[in-house]
């Protein structure tokens, strides 16, 4: 399939669309959520940030590793597992939950068909104001929904937890190598796009099993579930010892969008993705951003206190 023709924003006005946003926003959760842990604390995080986010539709992305032998089998079990967290919530009226693509993109600019792409498009165009779609999963969906309607990239900003900090040596992390025709996309239709860096950022975000039990532990159902969760990933990766912890990578996304204070970012000039995941800076693009710290305190006492409130 030939390249889409993307709508031009112009710099003037894609940098103003990627200013952190004043007040409270529309916001579509694209999410791998049974991929392992961090998922499900960023999912109940956005429910929670009700004084900034309004969460219009959770969607579920592909993902495949362990817990799933294909990327629909991890859309599956993603869509069952925000079902989960919503009940264990206790939330009267949640936000719908959309299935995404059952596979990755196969050819270039060739969408992946599915309610959670069909969505996004619809969202993005209902209001004059912006949709923030937050991706912290293989970006599938988001592209799709871009391949299937250009025009809504003047209608929103993707807030993605994907590659690492421009620095590091190449971006084959988990979520930007699944679907690599996905991520290439995204980076080149010249959607806004901010950018939460996995290792040189949200890697700060490291907690243990003995924080989150004495945060947690005992605070409510869905804090009793995050420990045993948290539990269940120690006896399987840190084999039970002392010292092991895990980074929560997509609370990030949300902390970005709740304070930029805890999030600073830069715009920069967008990389193209090479097919080996390393970044092409050879010809001048559009821009984007990128945070390139973030404050772990103030992210962590925020994230607690809501869970022990729920």
């Amino acid at each position: 399939m030939n390249q889409p023709v993307w709508p031009d924003m112009g710099v003037v006005r894609l940098e103003e669309r990627l200013r952190h946003p004043q007040g409270r926003v529309r916001m579509v959760l694209d999410t791998d959520t049974f991929n392992e842990v961090d998922d499900q604390f960023a999912l109940a995080y956005s429910l929670l940030s009700t004084e900034k986010l309004d969460v219009e539709a959770v969607t579920a992305a592909p993902f495949c590793n362990w817990n799933a032998a294909s990327p629909g089998e991890g859309m599956e079990k993603s869509y069952h597992e925000i079902h989960k967290i919503y009940e264990l919530m206790g939330i009267s009226s949640p936000p719908p939950v959309y299935r995404g693509s059952d596979r990755y993109m196969e050819a270039s600019y060739q969408p992946v068909h599915s309610e959670a792409a069909e969505t996004i498009v619809k969202r993005a165009l209902a209001s004059p104001n912006p949709l923030y779609v937050v991706a912290i999963g293989a970006i599938t969906n988001v592209a799709s929904a871009i391949a299937l309607n250009p025009d809504i990239i003047s209608n929103v900003v993707v807030v993605w937890l994907g590659p690492n900090t421009r620095s590091w040596q190449n971006h084959r992390i988990f979520n930007v190598s699944q679907d690599y025709l996905a991520s290439r996309l995204i980076y080149g239709c010249g959607v806004p796009l901010v950018i939460l860096p996995c290792h040189g950022v949200a890697s700060h975000l490291l907690t243990t099993p003995y924080e989150v039990d004495a945060c947690l532990g005992g605070a409510n159902r869905l804090c009793d579930y995050f420990c045993q969760l948290f539990h269940g990933r120690h006896a399987r990766f840190g084999q039970n010892k002392m010292g092991w912890s895990k980074v929560l990578w997509d609370v990030s996304t949300v902390a970005w969008l709740l304070s930029e204070s805890w999030a600073p970012a830069s715009v920069q000039m967008a990389p193209s993705l090479t097919p080996d995941f390393t970044y092409d800076f050879s010809s001048p693009r559009h821009v984007y951003k990128e945070v390139y710290s973030i404050d772990r305190s103030a992210v962590f006492m925020d994230l607690f206190g809501k869970l022990r409130a729920c």
